[in-house]
């Protein structure tokens, strides 16, 4: 007679739920730690892995710290090797015998039990009070209404790490401010964080490229007067609202941005 699987039995077994797994970045926090006790930066991890056959960015090794995405399973190999992490690595490879087989791997477990009753071995506990944890975040090496666009260049940006709390759920890049157009909410110097969007509603606080110039400004639209209304218009006769850039400080005066310039939203201000 066939043995019968209860499903009660199987969840006594269970000891791995994916769900969880995933919302605690359980695959990212054990990559950048793993990488940061072997003292390896984003880009000398980056190029290890380039030497295991994985070519990607380290900003795509900054999305897998951070969670936003996950690594392929070939790539989770190249990355078990470069991070010296030999023992989990073999099970994966195609030449792997497993040393012990089940009942030697039961063996061990009743005996590591044993030890952790008789008092002779205690497992580690991770100390979690008072620690700061660190994310690594892309900062933009010029500051925003420097008068320069090239703030999006890849080569621009440098990656630093801010304690966990400092840094807004969903930031993809942070950027300093120049000058005091935006005072006396932002100010000179400061690093500000910007989840990128293509779109934003009136009042919001946003980073744009006018004229090849960077910019952060408050988002506002207005209607288009007489002459330049044409260009608003579409086929249809629909007419549609003209940005304007707007400044907190009032010694500024808005910007209208003109239709023949070049206007690009990069992102909102969180």
């Amino acid at each position: 007679m066939k043995n019968i699987v209860r499903l009660s039995d199987h969840r006594d077994r269970v000891r791995y739920h994916l769900e969880e797994e995933r919302n605690a970045n359980v695959i990212g926090r054990r990559i950048k730690e793993a990488r940061k006790a072997n003292g390896y930066s984003l880009e000398k991890f980056r190029k290890l892995l380039e030497c295991n056959g994985v070519k990607v960015s380290r900003f795509a090794v900054n999305k897998w710290e951070q969670g936003e995405t996950v690594p392929s399973a070939y790539q989770l190999v190249a990355i078990f090797h470069a991070l010296g992490l030999d023992e989990q690595v073999r099970f994966f490879m195609n030449d792997y015998q497993p040393e012990l087989n089940s009942e030697g791997l039961k063996k061990v477990q009743v005996y590591k039990e044993d030890l952790i009753a008789s008092g002779k071995y205690v497992p580690s506990v991770k100390k979690t009070d008072n620690v700061i944890r660190y994310v690594d975040m892309r900062v933009s090496n010029l500051a925003v209404s420097a008068g320069t666009g090239e703030f999006l260049d890849e080569d621009s940006f440098e990656t630093v790490p801010f304690p966990e709390g400092s840094v807004p759920h969903g930031a993809d890049f942070g950027i300093r401010i120049a000058g005091d157009s935006m005072e006396p909410v932002y100010h000179d110097g400061q690093i500000v964080w910007v989840q990128e969007c293509s779109r934003l509603t009136p009042g919001q606080v946003g980073v744009f490229v006018y004229d090849g110039a960077g910019y952060l400004k408050v988002y506002d639209e207005q209607e288009p007067d007489a002459s330049v209304a044409e260009e608003y218009t579409d086929s249809y006769g629909n007419v549609r609202p003209q940005p304007v850039l707007v400044s907190y400080n009032q010694k500024y005066a808005p910007k209208v941005i003109r239709p023949e310039a070049a206007f690009q939203i990069i992102g909102r201000v969180l």
